[in-house]
């Protein structure tokens, strides 16, 4: 299975956090699932930094890169299929981040690794 993280679930997948759920943990560690990584979560966690709102003990990119490598991530670049899908989401949710990978989720016909339940209001598979 293909599961692509959440901004939280790669953060705390990276950090060894124990908000990560066991669940998660299961499937991050089953070597048959394939683990993505969506370019709008560097991008939100940038944002944060960026804002005050969250801290790393390094930079952003040596981070990030390190992590994609550790975990052989695969990126899901963002594509224009993704974005027309947004044309046409509801506004169940209005987090541009969350937003961007529903629409990946939805093309890619991937699941996603997250806690928050508004994934499932747009019929993309999740795992917690």
């Amino acid at each position: 299975m293909k599961l692509l993280l959440d901004t939280h679930a790669f953060l705390w997948m990276s950090l060894d956090s124990p908000q990560l759920s066991q669940r998660g943990r299961e499937l991050i560690a089953d070597t048959d699932n394939e683990l993505a990584l969506s370019p709008a979560s560097y991008w939100e966690i940038a944002i944060k930094i960026r804002l005050g709102n969250y801290e790393l003990d390094e930079p952003l990119d040596e981070f990030v890169n390190r992590e994609i490598e550790r975990n052989a991530l695969t990126v899901v670049p963002i594509a224009p299929e993704h974005a027309a899908v947004l044309t046409r989401l509801p506004f169940h949710h209005r987090d541009p981040f969350d937003r961007m990978l529903i629409a990946q989720a939805l093309v890619e016909q991937v699941s996603v690794l997250s806690k928050d339940v508004v994934f499932d209001h747009y019929g993309v598979p999740r795992f917690w």
